[in-house]
């Protein structure tokens, strides 16, 4: 996986020049949020430089942000056994509704919108230890909710330099883009997103917290990304109301 520093706290992690995870420095540790792909454990692992990663946050369960959760989760179960407890994984968390999903129940709730959830939900045997709610924190990365792509996608925000780490609710790769809306160079997160509506909703809300960086699961991060955000944001509203 390449390596790319985003700055003084964030690290991103880039496998075939299309999926992103990244590691989040904390007076602990590392947080991880979300995993890439499977056979990305070790490289993931080998990344964090023997500094321990603490928790693991997933934006969401889709097979290209899960991928290599086992494969990390094991890694550091392997150099506990070693004798050295600062590799251990202490959290696995999740959104509460995003576990549902994880779990194989793909159900609607009342009030959601009734379209069928979209892409791929790779089996995992490691299980969260910890259930999401909007506005917890995780370290210094506080929750945001952001359905759309999926049911209960969710956004991390940096409560010290407003990072954001917004998972599929943007795309940049191809050109900036919310979630539902097509980049043909890299159509897969529209092609997955559950509800566009709900995404547009969503990236409203994520630029609302006006984030000084924002890192997406495809694509480059950009800094002071509100113009273009606004200016997919629009976008999309003109593709919902083309239908």
């Amino acid at each position: 996986m390449r390596a790319r520093r985003l700055g003084p706290r964030l690290v991103q992690l880039t496998r075939y020049g299309a999926v992103n995870c990244f590691l989040v420095t904390e007076d602990d540790g590392l947080t991880l949020v979300d995993c890439a792909m499977a056979g990305c454990g070790r490289d993931i692992v080998r990344a964090a430089g023997g500094v321990p990663i603490r928790r693991i946050a997933l934006t969401h369960g889709h097979s290209d942000h899960v991928g290599a959760l086992d494969e990390v989760a094991a890694a550091g179960v392997e150099v506990a056994k070693a004798g050295a407890a600062a590799g251990t994984v202490a959290e696995v968390a999740v959104s509460a509704r995003e576990a549902r999903l994880m779990a194989g129940d793909r159900s609607l709730d009342a009030g959601e919108a009734p379209s069928p959830v979209r892409g791929s939900y790779r089996a995992v045997r490691t299980r969260p230890t910890r259930l999401l709610q909007p506005g917890d924190r995780v370290g210094s990365l506080r929750v945001v909710a952001s359905p759309g792509h999926t049911p209960g996608h969710v956004a991390f925000l940096d409560t010290r330099d407003g990072a954001l780490i917004a998972g599929d609710a943007f795309a940049t790769l191809g050109g900036i883009a919310v979630g539902g809306t097509v980049r043909w160079m890299f159509p897969l997160p529209a092609m997955a997103t559950w509800d566009r509506a709900t995404a547009l909703a969503s990236a409203r809300v994520l630029l609302g917290q006006n984030p000084s960086l924002l890192a997406v699961g495809h694509g480059a991060a950009l800094r002071i990304p509100g113009v273009a955000m606004d200016r997919a944001i629009a976008e999309a509203e003109r593709g919902l109301r083309r239908g």
